[in-house]
């Protein structure tokens, strides 16, 4: 055993660490997989999660400092650790609530330093909790000891982490040991990363409400009051208002309809200056006609048997283009949006107009 300058009950107790440490590597394994495998069931997007066991070097400073304190090695309940870091604070009891269904929480051990945190005092605090494996969820009746020794889960939001790591870093514990000037420009940027972490969740509940509101609008028809945007454009497809134009359009060669991205067509929506789902819609039931004549001219003499489920919009696009004046630099802008820029849009766009030209529209 290398010599750390321990005494004898020190020595004794990180000679049983160096005795048990395949106990350790199993019990990481196991809290480590049923963990993840919740957290990946509930849905929840965490920005990381982490697994150590404690090294012998490490444990050997900590028994020099304390070691009295410890009367077994299994008293010192961080020899594994678990470290997960979430986006948003009530991810953070989110996260909780799963450790609390999964493991044996040892209350008088944990503790939530969030609900210590007083006006006066300073740093950034996170939920700990000491916990052990019960037998239900995991049992070897050749390593019974897996289940009698605890670990540490630790829970806290991206910049509180960020927080703790500066601390760490430039050494800070208290205002004792810094000038109070620094102390208190800590404490400013310390309050700052506060408001930012309840400003993030603030906003995510507002989005979340949001796309709410806008989702039960489109499913209620009241598409007036649904400004155009990504989520309410998504909302919109998915209830796949041009799917009767489509299987007309596919009618003329029986072809099939494949899925497609409709996501690009956004800008092309923008491009033509509709405001609401509800001018969407308008041009659904005013171009419609135009557009599956279009599309006679552009499949009657073909043979073609799969579609994308986008040559509806695509085509509604073109009319209204063409109907309210933008011609071919309309139709190359709306090529471009579509595929990127590239000389063959050019090339596409006149054989548009060339098929359109003969439209009823187009010789009024």
């Amino acid at each position: 055993m290398k010599n750390y300058g321990l005494d004898l009950h020190g020595e004794m107790l990180l000679g049983e660490y160096q005795s048990q440490q395949h106990l350790y590597l199993k019990l990481q394994e196991v809290v480590k997989k049923e963990l993840g495998k919740l957290v990946k069931k509930s849905g929840m997007t965490i920005n990381t999660m982490e697994f150590r066991i404690k090294e012998e070097a490490s444990l050997a400073g900590k028994l020099k400092r304390k070691g009295s304190k410890y009367h077994s090695l299994q008293d010192i309940t961080d020899i594994l650790g678990a470290r997960i870091i979430t986006f948003y604070n009530e991810d953070v009891d989110r996260i909780s609530a799963l450790a609390e269904s999964l493991f044996e929480i040892d209350w008088s051990n944990s503790v939530d330093k969030r609900k210590m945190h007083e006006v006066s005092s300073f740093g950034y605090n996170s939920l700990h909790y000491i916990c052990r494996v019960p037998k239900t969820l995991y049992y070897d009746p050749e390593l019974p000891q897996l289940n009698t020794i605890r670990f540490e889960i630790q829970m806290r939001t991206a910049l509180q982490h960020v927080w703790s790591s500066i601390q760490h870093d430039i050494g800070y514990k208290s205002e004792i040991e810094i000038p109070m000037e620094y102390h208190r420009q800590l404490s400013r940027l310390a309050g700052l990363l506060e408001v930012a972490d309840d400003e993030f969740s603030r906003i995510r509940t507002s989005i979340v409400d949001y796309r709410r509101r806008i989702q039960k609008l489109v499913h209620k028809g009241l598409l007036e009051e649904v400004p155009i945007d990504g989520d309410s454009f998504n909302s919109y497809m998915a209830i796949r208002p041009f799917d009767k134009l489509n299987r007309k359009i596919a009618a003329i060669t029986q072809a099939e309809i494949q899925e497609a991205p409709f996501l690009p067509y956004l800008k092309v929506i923008r491009q033509l200056k509709l405001k609401t789902l509800g001018d969407i819609g308008r041009m659904i039931k005013e171009d419609s006609d135009d557009a599956y004549q279009l599309a006679l001219f552009q499949l009657g003499s073909t043979d073609i048997d799969i579609l994308s489920e986008t040559i509806g919009l695509q085509n509604l696009c073109i009319v209204h283009n063409l109907k309210t004046g933008r011609g071919k630099p309309g139709l190359i802008k709306m090529f471009e949006a579509i595929n990127g820029i590239h000389p063959q849009n050019e090339t596409l766009a006149s054989i548009v107009i060339e098929q359109a030209s003969r439209l009823s529209f187009m010789n009024q």
